[in-house]
């Protein structure tokens, strides 16, 4: 009975000291090393006139800039009526900014600062639009590539994506010329012509940049936007992109001996081949908290309060539920993971052919913390000793690096996000897409990835898709920002 009685006494003190380290923790919980850009004083946006901005939009969307998988089909004369476009409507800008246009019809813009030993700040939009979807132009409310400006809006292939940022750029730069700023710190814009096919461009404009000298403190591109409805605190946050995936894409080849469909052997180079994408799909990359997405639960559940903070606070206690929570949806998931996706399939040219090769496309989008060379050990450890060849279908982008959420580029960028937004949670994010702004990395002390609109989780099934429009908005937003932004920190 004494023996019981100790056990019980013993275990309540456990659970005493447990409920006391899950109280103390919660009550001092915060994110860590996540600035607000409280201690920036910001310039303010000069005048410009913002029907004649929406007028311009609706312009640069009729310039079909389409990216193709298949460089042969791009029409570049698109390209060059936009140069032409920019430079006619632009022209305060244009006597400010040296113009330099690479072969590929990347372009660079340099407006010089008058100190010489402070960095320069890159700012970057890609020229390109993706294709519509052949067959869907009917489902488009206004045809994708008119330009419509109707309820509100400028509808369009690459409105949003991203001829929206490139011409929020022109105006705000244009509207800055036109006022006499002069800069202390160089200003960079540099607009990629294939981000949407490879960001080739981005690489080329780059390497002539880290040839020039160029040193950046940091470096804005598309990425993320003020999310209204974020998940967890179902309310507004402004995520900024500190880092972004990795992209490989794996190929699974079966080779087999062929023959006649009316007699197969007893395993076909198909049969072998999908038992070794099952086998590859079966041991995903596994859920965990860290990296940006570990900063941005961090940063939402600190703002959440509640039972939310507590159990992010105590993950060494509530980690499994965490961890369930997050892998709730494929959209949450994929922050938190390198993430597996078979794509395409080849087999035989003929039905009733059994094929002498089949093989099958395995697209990964790799997590900060793994690498190529994890994915395809992950890969040949899954199919063991099946008859299958794996390589990369091109040499894989590794992840990013993680940018600094507490550093003077990343302060400017929160201190002009935060005034067109002053109630919403400040969090790093992590991008599970590519944009140009990796390949600026070697030249920049920061990149981030960020646009200045605020959008619901519905609204941004449009991007890539049908029906994509820039409401006037948003837009008036992003000239704003990008018009602050580069005051400030060029100023």
């Amino acid at each position: 009975m004494a023996k019981r009685r100790i056990i019980i006494l013993g275990g309540l003190a456990v659970l005493a000291l447990a409920a006391g380290t899950v109280a103390v923790r919660t009550a001092g919980f915060a994110p860590k090393d996540i600035a607000d850009g409280s201690d920036i004083r910001l310039a303010a946006a000069p005048p410009y006139d913002l029907d004649a901005a929406v007028a311009h939009l609706s312009a640069a969307a009729q310039i079909r800039t389409i990216s193709h998988q298949d460089p042969a089909e791009n029409e570049i004369a698109e390209w060059d009526r936009l140069h032409g476009w920019l430079a006619k409507t632009y022209p305060a800008m244009h006597r400010a900014m040296t113009r330099t246009i690479l072969p590929n019809r990347t372009l660079i813009y340099h407006w010089p600062g008058s100190d010489p030993a402070a960095k320069p700040i890159i700012v970057m939009a890609h020229q390109d639009v993706v294709p519509v979807t052949e067959g869907t132009e009917g489902d488009w409310k206004y045809p994708p590539f008119a330009g419509t400006i109707a309820e509100n809006a400028v509808w369009g292939r690459g409105t949003v994506d991203d001829k929206g940022s490139l011409i929020g750029l022109f105006e705000a730069l244009e509207a800055l010329a036109v006022q006499g700023f002069k800069p202390k710190r160089g200003i960079y814009l540099v607009s990629g012509h294939d981000e949407e096919a490879g960001g080739s461009g981005a690489v080329a404009a780059a390497t002539k940049l880290k040839a020039d000298g160029v040193r950046a403190l940091f470096t804005l591109d598309e990425g993320s936007v003020v999310l209204r409805d974020t998940p967890v605190i179902n309310g507004p946050a402004i995520l900024i992109g500190v880092a972004e995936k990795g992209y490989a894409t794996l190929k699974v080849t079966a080779n087999a001996p062929g023959g006649h469909s009316s007699m197969p052997p007893p395993e076909t180079g198909v049969t072998t081949l999908a038992r070794a994408v099952l086998a590859i799909t079966e041991k995903p990359f596994p859920i965990e908290m860290r990296g940006p997405g570990a900063a941005m639960i961090d940063a939402l559940a600190a703002h959440k309060g509640g039972t939310t903070k507590m159990a992010v606070a105590n993950q060494w206690l509530l980690g499994s539920l965490v961890k369930r929570e997050v892998a709730g949806s494929p959209s949450s998931a994929a922050a938190f993971h390198t993430t597996i996706a078979p794509t395409m399939l080849q087999g035989s040219p003929k039905e009733n052919v059994l094929p002498q090769s089949a093989s099958a496309l395995i697209n990964y989008r790799i997590a900060p913390w793994n690498s190529s060379a994890d994915v395809m050990a992950r890969a040949k450890a899954a199919v063991g000793d099946a008859p299958v060849d794996l390589s990369w279908v091109k040499p894989p982008n590794e992840p990013s690096r993680v940018s600094s959420s507490s550093s003077p580029g990343w302060k400017y960028v929160v201190a002009a996000a935060r005034a067109d937004a002053p109630d919403a949670v400040v969090s790093p994010y992590l991008v599970v897409a590519a944009t140009d702004s990796r390949s600026m990395e070697p030249i920049s002390d920061d990149v981030y990835r960020f646009m200045p609109m605020h959008f619901t989780l519905k609204e941004t099934a449009m991007i890539h898709g049908t029906n994509e429009h820039m409401t006037i908005d948003s837009f008036r937003r992003m000239i704003d920002y990008y018009a602050r932004l580069i005051a400030t920190s060029a100023g």
